[in-house]
């Protein structure tokens, strides 16, 4: 949607589509949004959806639900957006929120009786929307049961490499972080594994 943040939406895209180089099945990574018209970030950059929440959307294993400058307010008033995340977040393998993406999973409901998190400087505010949730505050990012929630920012690499690291094994995940440049390492940052 208008003003997702651009790491948030580029960090997973990047680990996720770099699977193609590192193993057979790969990942088939696509966009989303209410309609493909032009979506611009926050910080101005104009992209083109792959599908809209109407079209035939093809089978979605992994949801991303990167952060979007309204995500912690306007957002979760947006009623089909939400239901979509919903129907779509029951049916995947993994559900997985970046930055305030968290307070979209929340929403609903995806998140209930899971451990979660969310950019360090919203914990405050996601603990007083969802007081019913167990929140971490000091993880980078926190997997319980389907749900593989981030802190955020540049820190949105993580996630997704552990998530690579879970499903294709440590070479993949090894060979992925060689190709972007990151230094990787599931065990050398705070996280949280359930």
């Amino acid at each position: 949607m208008d003003g997702v943040y651009n790491t948030e939406l580029t960090a997973p895209m990047d680990v996720f589509q770099h699977t193609v180089y590192h193993t057979d099945p790969w990942m088939r990574v696509f966009t989303v949004a209410k309609t493909t018209e032009p979506v611009t970030t926050f910080e101005g950059l104009h992209i083109i959806p792959d599908y809209g929440y109407l079209d035939s959307v093809p089978p979605i294993d992994v949801l991303v639900v990167p952060s979007a400058e309204g995500h912690m307010s306007t957002d979760l008033a947006d009623g089909e957006m939400i239901r979509w995340v919903l129907k779509t977040g029951k049916s995947a393998r993994y559900i997985m929120s970046l930055c305030d993406g968290a307070f979209v999973l929340a929403s609903t409901t995806l998140l209930n009786g899971l451990a979660s998190t969310t950019f360090p400087a919203d914990i405050k505010q996601y603990k007083a929307m969802f007081p019913h949730l167990e929140v971490y505050q000091d993880a980078i990012f926190v997997h319980d049961g389907q749900a593989i929630t981030g802190a955020g920012g540049a820190r949105s690499f993580e996630p997704a490499l552990y998530l690579c690291e879970l499903l294709y094994g440590k070479k993949v995940a090894d060979g992925i972080a060689k190709g972007l440049v990151i230094d990787w390492d599931v065990n050398s940052f705070p996280r949280v594994i359930k």
